[in-house]
């Protein structure tokens, strides 16, 4: 099993969520790195329109090109990309780059998209089939990092005779973990993903599992129907709820959402909480921070319920075959769990 630590990119100047400088950020994934955690995980957003305030987000691709050119053992990348803010081809052509500065640690986690519309429209994004538009994106994704080259013309994205000319340590690219929940998007897991990822909120390690099992299942006859052995996708899962010992001034109201079942006690507690993940049939899962509730059907039909912004934003991703666990700031975690490497 891995761990890793995800970190807060929002906040707002002197709001309850203060945002975090480069030099904050700097300093976390520094310790991190010395701590021995496996991975360094940040959201990929733009805005959290809230009903009364407005948290900003940093622009997560710049950020991840700096700590992959600050840090030097430790593996990184957005907790899931969001698909709709990027070309396809030009997020191939990211992805090899900054795997190009970090000497082989990046890890592109991606998903069709699971912000509030005013999100996109607010920087001029479309809002509709997000799972139609990502279908063809992870496709010429998927072409571009495994074999350098892809001729494609689609519906809603095109990439004509596009190259990677240029390429990163890594032969095929960094791997690809896709956040999936839903049976169309665990299809393309199953064809295009080194890796799945999901998420947990405020939940049993019973009720984790007992959620998670048909959803793994899901996978698995994917990957029978896609001629795939099931142990070659990487299984992740971001845990949201840690609260450590001591830590009250977000505590169980973190982020405004009230939690009932925290991930709380010792350092060694805690750390038993997260092994037992990696025990289930996961084998690598992940946690990551909270944020303000928002209802709203993700793109695949699953209905995200009342959860934090930032979880919310965190829809759509997946890591590779093993086990991690990574967490951010003081409430994030993520698990991953396979039988192989990642990366």
């Amino acid at each position: 099993m891995r761990i890793g630590l995800i970190n807060q990119l929002h906040g707002r100047p002197d709001g309850d969520t203060p945002a975090p400088s480069w030099e904050s950020i700097s300093e976390r994934a520094a310790v991190a790195e010395a701590a021995g955690f496996d991975m360094f995980v940040f959201e990929d957003a733009l805005l959290y329109r809230g009903e009364e305030i407005m948290d900003g987000v940093w622009e997560s691709v710049s950020i991840a090109a700096a700590v992959a050119a600050t840090t030097r053992r430790i593996h990184l990348g957005q907790s899931v990309i969001n698909s709709p803010y990027r070309s396809p081809a030009m997020t191939a052509k990211i992805a090899d780059t900054i795997d190009e500065i970090s000497g082989g640690r990046f890890v592109l986690g991606i998903g069709a998209g699971n912000t509030a519309d005013s999100d996109y429209e607010a920087f001029g994004f479309p809002t509709d089939k997000r799972y139609s538009r990502f279908a063809e994106a992870i496709q010429i994704i998927h072409g571009l990092l495994k074999s350098g080259a892809i001729d494609f013309e689609g519906e809603f994205y095109s990439a004509k005779q596009a190259e990677l000319v240029l390429r990163g340590p890594r032969r095929q690219g960094p791997p690809i973990n896709i956040a999936a929940g839903g049976p169309k998007m665990l299809q393309l897991v199953a064809r295009y993903g080194d890796a799945w990822n999901w998420w947990g909120w405020d939940e049993t390690i019973q009720q984790i599992n007992a959620r998670l099992r048909p959803i793994i299942e899901q996978l698995e006859q994917a990957c029978e129907a896609e001629e795939r052995d099931p142990s070659t996708v990487g299984r992740t899962f971001d845990l949201y709820t840690v609260v450590p010992e001591g830590i009250s001034s977000h505590g169980v109201n973190a982020d405004g959402v009230e939690m009932k079942q925290p991930v709380t006690g010792t350092s060694e507690e805690i750390a038993e909480h997260i092994l037992s993940l990696g025990r289930t049939r996961l084998r690598r899962s992940p946690v990551r921070p909270m944020a303000e509730g928002v209802s709203r059907s993700g793109s695949d039909g699953t209905r995200r319920g009342d959860r934090p912004r930032w979880l919310n934003r965190a829809w759509g991703q997946a890591p590779c075959p093993h086990s991690e666990v990574s967490s951010g700031v003081v409430r994030r975690w993520r698990v991953i769990t396979r039988d192989g490497q990642m990366g």
